[in-house]
């Protein structure tokens, strides 16, 4: 059964594997498609450790907020990843949102995003968030379907002035929440 995990070595080969694939298929998000194999074979402490500089607790960059990042796995397995940003300034308001998930490749459309999303949810409402943002591509069709599998409910579709393609932006209640 699939579970989200604090990245840790354990996954190191198959979390390799996977940027590999993105790569080749030129298929990802973010820093997926920039990450760089030989370094991360090299120093795959550093990978960690650079995906907790957004914690709680750690001093931030100007302009980000924090956030941190889980693995889906099964068994051994790496499949996917989550990031969760705590709190949303003006710039994730438009184009990010509270959460980003991203499949490899070769476990695309076997209901994980979907549950990565969905595994997500409480770990936001236990930060105190009664609603969150999830922002995709308008033209990411499995995108818009995961969020809305997750009860998405569409707000609007933006074009900006940095990004080539239109985003839908959709918030998700979380359970227990009044409102808006």
């Amino acid at each position: 059964m699939a579970e989200l995990v604090i990245p840790s070595v354990q996954y190191k080969k198959s979390s390799i594997e996977a940027v590999r694939e993105a790569q080749a298929a030129s298929s990802g998000l973010g820093d997926t498609l920039t990450w760089n194999v030989s370094e991360m074979e090299a120093d795959f402490g550093a990978v960690l450790e650079d995906l907790r500089r957004y914690e709680p607790g750690r001093d931030l960059p100007d302009g980000f907020v924090h956030s941190d990042y889980r693995w889906l796995v099964e068994g051994d397995r790496y499949l996917g990843r989550v990031s969760l940003r705590h709190t949303l300034n003006a710039n994730l308001r438009v184009f990010g949102g509270h959460i980003g998930y991203e499949i490899r490749p070769s476990a695309r459309r076997q209901g994980y995003g979907t549950l990565a999303l969905r595994l997500t949810l409480p770990r936001a409402q236990a930060l105190g968030l009664s609603q969150v943002l999830v922002t995709c591509d308008a033209d990411n069709y499995g995108s818009c379907r995961v969020i809305e599998a997750n009860s998405g409910q569409l707000e609007d579709e933006v074009q900006l002035d940095f990004y080539d393609r239109l985003i839908r932006r959709y918030w998700i209640m979380l359970p227990g929440a009044s409102g808006a």
